[in-house]
């Protein structure tokens, strides 16, 4: 009996050890300086027709809501005004070509962010190549990062091994990703998300 109460004090010590852990990690994730960086394709979508705001800066906007976390916005105009299909032999053209496509803006000091939300649509079971972009030209090394996909099927596709080939310093975690038809009223799926992994 003596041995049976000392084995179950044991075992709710290690609980209670893990618990206090789990909260120390989930305090220590909030203190830090986290940014959110995603392309997000508005205009015709298959799904949800033709939009205004892309899927993915909606999950980006949650993110951020959610979190403090800033924004960097991957914007590139060169499928402004193309059909679905049209963007669709675009995409597949140049992930064929391993293009490089451009896109605006900078991030002024990278440096400053300890969790990098790395977010995106699925395109040809990837990353569309304008995130390739973005990837060659700031160093993630170091640093924690977090991707996110739209979909219609496909899932995280191979984003999250083709994101850690291509920042292989950094901390790539696990992902998470939401149907692209589902955004607009998943919010509670993202949180839920973000709570998991401790903000």
């Amino acid at each position: 009996m003596k041995t049976k109460l000392l084995t179950l004090l044991a075992a709710l010590a290690v609980c209670f050890g893990c618990t206090a852990q789990t909260k120390a990690n989930q305090t220590n994730m909030k203190d830090k300086k986290a940014l959110v960086v995603f392309f997000s394709h508005a205009g015709e979508n298959y799904s949800v027709g033709n939009i205004a705001v892309g899927n993915t800066k909606i999950v980006a906007d949650y993110i951020s809501e959610l979190t403090g976390a800033d924004q960097f916005e991957i914007v590139t105009h060169k499928y402004d005004g193309m059909s679905y299909k049209r963007v669709c032999d675009v995409a597949q053209d140049e992930q064929i070509a391993d293009e490089r496509p451009a896109f605006e803006g900078e991030i002024e000091n990278i440096d400053q962010y300890d969790v990098v939300f790395v977010g995106g649509p699925v395109w040809w079971g990837t990353w569309p190549q304008v995130m390739f972009t973005f990837f060659d030209r700031y160093n993630l090394s170091g640093k924690t990062v977090y991707p996110f996909t739209t979909h219609e099927g496909s899932g995280l596709g191979s984003c999250v091994q083709d994101l850690r080939s291509n920042c292989p310093h950094a901390d790539v975690q696990k992902g998470f990703s939401i149907y692209g038809h589902e955004v607009r009223s998943g919010k509670a799926k993202v949180e839920k998300w973000l709570q998991s992994i401790g903000f």
